[in-house]
């Protein structure tokens, strides 16, 4: 049995925690929501009152936050880095910019704590189903120090390389992912448009060239794919103001790096344009609606 400390119950730190505690792990949760950290009480974990108590006396401690600055607030101002035990290891799960998640674990370097950024694909159904993707960046020692924790809650864990290189293994997946399902939503837009059956399409194009991820599990259409989110009104999964966080994270990163990613780019626009429209609530395979033009 492990004793972690969960910092940030929401829609993916609240199912997380619970599969840790669902294994026999001893979790002690905050979340600035009281009735996050309570419901983590009513599953068998234990509640902490403060950042600083949910970090004191754990073998690891876990973050799962919004952006980098709750990140920096957290474990700078606080209290983690302040609290932890010495040979506590510290995973963050948050999605945040590479030069935040550098820093912060360069700070815990020097209070003489282990750090790996770990950030997470697969949604809240993922994050319910204990079937995560991470991706790590961090020293080798911490990752093989993390693996196991991460294994409760996820089905692949990779590590990517040093301290950041998480966060920039993230935020270039979901490009790829924000490129390829508008390009999907195109296509079957244009199908539609055509007189061509989205079953049709589906059925050719996932097993030819077109085939990918946005089309064969997550198809932005009602239908081919029964699981997916749009044969619920596009309740998410992973919402399109989620997407765009992303998006603008790889933009920054891009502009950074002085890389050029135009489609990158134009990908975060059209989910600017989607978000600002109210729906950045919804799952972000409904950017088709804007492609239709029925926002």
């Amino acid at each position: 049995m492990t004793k972690i400390g969960f910092i940030g119950l929401g829609n993916m730190g609240g199912p997380m925690a619970a599969n840790l505690v669902k294994a026999g792990h001893e979790v002690t949760g905050f979340d600035i929501v009281a009735a996050h950290t309570e419901s983590l009480g009513t599953i068998g974990g234990h509640v902490a009152a403060t950042v600083a108590d949910a970090a004191a006396g754990r073998d690891v401690v876990i973050t799962m936050l919004p952006a980098g600055h709750h990140v920096q607030d957290v474990y700078l101002n606080d209290g983690v880095l302040a609290s932890a035990d010495p040979g506590t290891l510290l995973i963050d799960c948050s999605t945040i910019d590479v030069a935040t998640a550098r820093s912060v674990a360069a700070e815990a370097a020097k209070a003489g704590l282990g750090m790996i950024d770990a950030p997470v694909s697969g949604g809240i159904m993922g994050a319910e189903g204990a079937t995560l993707t991470f991706m790590c960046g961090g020293e080798e020692d911490d990752f093989a120090k993390a693996e196991p924790v991460l294994q409760v809650m996820g089905k692949t864990i990779i590590h990517a390389g040093g301290s950041g290189n998480g966060q920039a293994a993230k935020i270039c997946n979901n490009m790829i992912l924000g490129v390829s399902m508008i390009a999907v939503g195109e296509a079957f837009v244009l199908a539609e448009k055509l007189g061509l059956d989205h079953q049709k399409l589906f059925d050719i194009s996932s097993t030819a060239s077109g085939q990918c991820w946005s089309l064969t599990t997550y198809c932005p259409v009602p239908g081919p794919v029964p699981t997916s989110p749009a044969n619920r009104d596009y309740a998410p999964g992973f919402t399109a103001g989620m997407m765009l966080k992303d998006l603008r994270l790889a933009q920054d990163a891009a502009n950074a790096a002085g890389a050029v990613t135009p489609l990158g780019a134009e990908a975060a626009a059209l989910y600017g344009l989607f978000d600002a429209a109210g729906h950045g609530g919804v799952d972000f395979s409904g950017i088709i609606k804007l492609i239709r033009g029925n926002q």
